[in-house]
């Protein structure tokens, strides 16, 4: 074999090996590809038969291609698919029939108690949208923020809210093969969004670490395009594990007790808010709803993803870190997540050693 081929070039037989982590592999993957990580693929190689082929796959052809020659250089048959996921998904999407009548019934059949059921409930509960709000809905190109305009579009269609989504794409500096995957996302899902530039990733990646910078930035952006779209508030995706995992960041690697919140004024631009509709969707159904559906999305567009260990070294990390420990205690005790998020609903001021109230002031055991 090349050192690197075409999906149409893989020979009969061979092993397609995707080489990314479990998590990644987990929101997509090519068809028929086997996960076994980087850090475990020499050793795990040697369990196949003498002779057999091998084609790595990574997110875009980069550490696919190196694997490749570190395996080529021990007498194995290794070659890397050319473009990797990103470039198989391409490719594949551009074969796919308009897929969104099919997703909004599935909202309100297959998919409507753990899904649209509850979003409904964060929706009502924390009184995340009043008539003649004008939302702009922010969608990353990743499988919860589809999500969350799929379920938008069922809530305008019928809701018994009178609200108006703009759905919004920021192009932070994507390749051009990820923004052409987003683009074709929106046409199956027939999502009328409005994508806008910046040059976000170009003005962190001189950063040691750029993910937290990169993080304020977008944020930014998308308040700023929403408030001259006339949005009185934003959407974004995230989801329930979103909040346990965070919660628990914060006291592991933070030091500090504090929530994702459910929705939020926002600090510099005015009368404006944000919203997450999607706060008590589980993470599994979301991930349910995206196979059920055979859709694909990369898990981070992010262009350094590939090359940055910054990724990996801090929030990457902390967070597969944590998603792994609440697997784990939840072998023990199954209600592990639901007692984090109400022991968060149920604080009692007078049990904590200090607390900072609404005006940013410390208050000690002491002042009482």
């Amino acid at each position: 074999m090349k050192e690197e081929i075409r999906f149409d070039e893989i020979p009969e037989g061979a092993v397609l090996v995707d080489i990314r982590d479990s998590y990644s592999f987990s929101f997509g993957a090519v068809e028929g590809s086997v996960n076994i990580p980087e850090d475990r693929l020499e050793e795990s190689i040697t369990r196949y038969p003498a002779g057999t082929d091998f084609v790595l796959i990574c997110r875009s052809g980069v550490l696919s291609t190196d694997a490749a020659r570190m395996l080529r250089a021990k007498g194995i048959s290794a070659a890397s698919l050319a473009g990797g996921y990103v470039t198989w998904l391409a490719d594949s999407l551009s074969a796919r029939d308009d897929l969104s009548e099919k997703a909004l019934h599935s909202l309100r059949s297959t998919y409507s108690y753990n899904i649209m059921s509850k979003a409904k409930q964060a929706i009502k509960e924390y009184d995340m949208l009043r008539p003649g709000d004008k939302v702009g809905v922010c969608i990353s190109g990743g499988k919860d923020s589809m999500l969350l305009a799929l379920i938008f579009k069922e809530l305008h269609l019928h809701g018994n809210i009178s609200f108006e989504p703009v759905y919004m794409v920021m192009d932070p500096g994507y390749s051009r093969e990820t923004r052409a995957q987003i683009e074709e996302n929106l046409r199956i899902l027939d999502i009328p969004a409005v994508i806008f530039n910046t040059n976000i990733f170009t003005a962190v990646e001189k950063e040691k670490s750029p993910c937290t910078l990169c993080a304020k930035l977008r944020r930014g952006a998308l308040y700023d395009h929403a408030q001259q779209l006339g949005c009185n508030k934003i959407a974004l995706g995230h989801h329930f594990d979103d909040v346990i995992e965070t919660t628990l960041m914060g006291m592991l690697f933070g030091g500090q007790m504090q929530c994702m919140m459910p929705r939020l004024k926002a600090a510099h631009f005015e009368n404006m808010e944000l919203i997450r509709p999607m706060y008590l969707v589980r993470e599994a159904d979301v991930i349910r709803f995206k196979n059920y559906h055979k859709l694909h999305f990369i898990q981070c567009a992010c262009h350094f993803t590939d090359t940055c260990s910054s990724c990996d070294e801090h929030s990457g990390s902390k967070r597969k870190y944590v998603k792994e420990l609440i697997a784990e205690l939840k072998k023990e005790n199954p209600q592990i997540e639901m007692n984090i998020y109400r022991s968060a609903c149920k604080v009692n001021l007078a049990t904590l050693i200090s607390y900072k109230d609404l005006d940013g002031k410390i208050r000690s055991v002491l002042d009482r």
